[in-house]
């Protein structure tokens, strides 16, 4: 599959998205570009803004095995990773997969599930795999988990851990609408809008496993040149010497950043990733793999201010 065929398919499933989904233009499209890089995306904002509706639509308009997991604080490992249960006619255990093995994964108000059930999903996240008893079971691809949370000042939330925060992505926040969207918003209810019957609003699957798939394999095969590669690695490691960041980026993040950016040039009909392109996905990138020191925290910092200092110390490569 060429960029120009990527290209259009990105811009019908943008366009199904939007029967539902009023703006959040940019939360619609790195949960897109994370779904082509081969990666996980978390949606952080505060409730009522659509992150699990995003996440729903999103699993309507791609036809591939969509589940969601309400997360709370009694739900166990077990519950989302699965079990064996004991099968009295063959006399022998028998594992029953859980809600992870699927194509798209809603967990929903992930940070409300207990660090127990959070640590269960790391290992699913990075080898999209689940070991059990001592077998390991793969996890058929395509395979994105789409985590939601509130943000950490909320009460009965639990913070995610540095390791289980690195596995995605992507960090994308939803905000408040405009007070134009929200107009709009409303004027859909009125109509006799109903988020809960999407077939009557017309939203249809654009995209089958297989054209995914390609898509993905398309995205690595993206040319990408040495000076943007050395950008990518300069940005990220100013993180870890940056005056108000404790604990810089790992090179996780680089491999997400250069993957990012290979989807970002591509839904826009090119073979190629510019510089352009790394610093426009930077953010979603960085904004959750940097730990600030507590004066930064203090004085009201924020990952995203700090990143926009680097971006403008760090040279664009030019030709």
């Amino acid at each position: 599959m060429n960029p120009a065929e990527i290209q259009a398919n990105y811009e019908k499933l943008r366009e199904e998205i939007a029967k539902v989904i009023v703006g959040q233009h940019e939360v619609v499209e790195g949960a897109l570009l994370a779904l082509f890089a081969h990666g996980h995306v978390l949606i952080e904002g505060a409730p009522g803004l659509g992150k699990t509706l995003l996440a729903n639509v999103l699993g309507r308009v791609l036809s591939c095995q969509f589940r969601r997991v309400q997360c709370t604080p009694d739900l166990m490992p077990a519950d989302l990773v699965g079990h064996s249960v004991f099968d009295a006619k063959t006399q022998a255990f028998v594992f029953r997969p859980g809600p992870v093995f699927t194509n798209i994964l809603l967990a929903d108000e992930v940070n409300r599930a207990t660090p127990k059930t959070q640590s269960a999903m790391l290992e699913a996240l990075q080898e999209r795999q689940v070991t059990t008893d001592g077998t390991t079971y793969p996890i058929e691809p395509p395979f994105i988990t789409i985590a939601t949370q509130n943000p950490l000042e909320y009460e009965g939330t639990y913070p995610l851990p540095e390791a289980q925060v690195d596995r995605f992505m992507f960090k994308l926040l939803i905000d408040y609408p405009s007070q134009e969207e929200e107009t709009k918003i409303l004027e859909r209810y009125e109509r006799g809008f109903d988020l809960f019957d999407m077939e009557a609003l017309g939203v249809a699957p654009v995209l089958s496993r297989q054209l995914i798939l390609e898509i993905i394999a398309a995205c690595k095969s993206i040319r990408i040149e040495s000076q943007v590669i050395d950008y990518i690695t300069k940005i990220v490691s100013r993180t870890r010497d940056w005056p108000g960041i404790f604990m810089g980026a790992s090179p996780r993040a680089s491999v997400g950043l250069l993957m990012g950016s290979r989807a970002a040039a591509v839904v826009r009909g090119r073979d190629y990733v510019t510089p352009d392109d790394v610093r426009y996905i930077a953010p979603w990138t960085l904004r959750h793999r940097i730990v600030l020191t507590p004066d930064a925290i203090v004085q009201e910092v924020t990952p995203d201010g700090i990143l926009r200092q680097i971006f403008e110390a760090v040279e664009v490569p030019r030709k």
